[in-house]
């Protein structure tokens, strides 16, 4: 344990993770055994573009009451660039935030930190992978710090139905970078009484994470959605018998995808689409392979009618209740921005109906402006179930209609191609990941896909359709 008469202490956490609870436990760890301590907080503008910082100040005292020198400190508002003993971060990029402004350094610095990720908006409307480079984060955190302690504690946090807060809690006490016993820190969060068995529970395993005691669990091999019904199982059969294995997890996975989203002819068609990709590939099968993939994801295309059946569903409204740990004696609410396009809705209806809502003035108007919406509540519940039950006519509607022609017209220009050049075609079949999102997200998208096509018209090949896809996910 530290022998230092002064301990500074910066907690980095976003909203709801409970760094403000952390800061006090910590200091009540403290004046129970007779230190001085000082806690403040630095509120961050949003959840994801600037973290809270927590700064907790922890000064040895003397037998006077007053420092171990026997003056009383005077204690700083917020951490310093150089100046900090342990840093805990409840979340990777928030590490990342904490060695970016010299909160850890090597020559000093005991950096705890969870290796999960939160994503920001930032990182999820790039239409390609915009996710921030964690690996340069985690070798940053072992470069710029006395010692890292780096694990998962959202995943420690769902084992023990705790909260990442007290996995945190655990992990500090476990460095040892603190003079307090383990008693003392458990003290803390009885002296709490609230949720203090799941706390302890979440406390053990963080401390036992920080001491080594704990093997990293392995992750399980993805799983291959199991067909119930008759037609899933037929097609499933199908599927194994008729596409070669490097494409098989991929398809069952699509295969299941377009049951839930439509129906099980819909899958059908998929498959049929596939076989023929499948006709003209050869070993590996990596055509086939990607073509699984990204023929799924665009005939399971959102519209309205998708929309409204995701966010209605029981599963969402449990998972929702999950994260958030709402108790049995409490009352959740979920209200959501919705901006449906008079386009958007048109295009979910049927043809001879979507055609004359489009040209509505007076429904354009209507929608032009966003509103906030309870899903939880009667009235708009049954409103997006309505709207979800389209799922029976989603053929008959224009959005289908159009994205048919847009599919069908793609797997042309890919098998064109497979007769020729399957590096060309593999390439063309990509093109796909370009296409994503909702509404005014999707249009641009679709223009990013369109400019790809037609490089491919004009004779471009595989090489200048990666350069150029790759351009685009990067700028989007």
């Amino acid at each position: 344990m530290t022998e230092k008469n002064r301990i500074a202490i910066a907690i980095l956490a976003m909203g709801g993770q409970g760094g403000g609870v952390l800061a006090e436990w910590i200091q009540h760890v403290a004046r129970e055994t007779g230190w001085l301590a000082q806690g403040t907080s630095v509120p961050g503008v949003a959840q994801r573009t600037g973290s809270t910082v927590y700064y907790v100040e922890l000064a040895r005292p003397a037998k006077d009451g007053a420092g171990a020198d026997g003056r009383m400190p005077i204690m700083a508002q917020m951490p310093m660039p150089g100046d900090v003993d342990v840093v805990v971060a409840s979340e990777l990029m928030e590490t990342g935030r904490a060695v970016l402004r010299g909160f850890s350094t090597a020559d000093r610095t005991v950096l705890i930190g969870s290796t999960h990720r939160i994503y920001a908006i930032s990182e999820k409307q790039v239409a390609g992978d915009g996710r921030g480079n964690g690996d340069k984060i985690l070798a940053a955190a072992r470069e710029r710090s006395a010692r890292f302690i780096g694990f998962d504690m959202e995943a420690a946090t769902e084992r023990t139905h705790s909260v990442i807060s007290a996995v945190m809690f655990g992990a500090l006490a476990g460095s040892g970078a603190l003079p307090f016993t383990r008693e003392a820190f458990e003290a803390a969060i009885h002296h709490s009484g609230k949720a203090v068995k799941s706390n302890l529970a979440g406390f053990a395993e963080g401390f036992a994470r920080a001491q080594g005691d704990v093997t990293m669990p392995q992750e399980a091999p993805p799983s291959i959605p199991t067909p119930t019904t008759t037609m899933g199982k037929v097609l499933a059969a199908r599927a194994q018998a008729g596409l070669p294995e490097a494409a098989l997890a991929s398809a069952l996975h699509g295969l299941a995808k377009l049951m839930d989203y439509q129906d099980g002819d819909y899958a059908a068609l998929y498959l049929d689409r596939l076989e023929r990709i499948a006709a003209l590939d050869r070993a590996p099968f990596e055509l086939t392979a990607e073509a699984a993939r990204h023929l799924a994801l665009w005939m399971a295309y959102e519209d309205t009618i998708r929309v409204a059946d995701l966010k209605v569903r029981a599963a969402r409204f449990a998972r929702v209740r999950d994260e958030v740990k709402v108790k049995e004696d409490q009352v959740l609410t979920v209200t959501e921005f919705m901006h449906p396009r008079l386009q958007e809705v048109a295009e979910s209806l049927p043809g001879w109906l979507g055609g004359r809502v489009m040209g509505s003035a007076w429904l354009d108007r209507m929608l032009s402006k966003g509103r906030h919406v309870e899903t939880t509540s009667l009235r708009w519940f049954i409103a997006l179930r309505l709207v979800a039950m389209g799922r029976g006519w989603r053929r008959s509607t224009l959005r289908y209609a159009e994205e048919q022609r847009r599919i069908e017209a793609w797997l042309a220009r890919v098998e064109q191609a497979a007769r020729a050049d399957l590096a060309l075609a593999i390439e063309i079949v990509r093109a796909q990941r370009l296409i994503k999102g909702y509404g005014d997200t999707f249009e641009r998208s679709l223009e990013r896909f369109a400019a790809i096509m037609a490089q491919a018209d004009g004779g471009a090949g595989a090489d200048a359709l990666r350069a150029a896809r790759e351009g685009m996910l990067k700028a989007a």
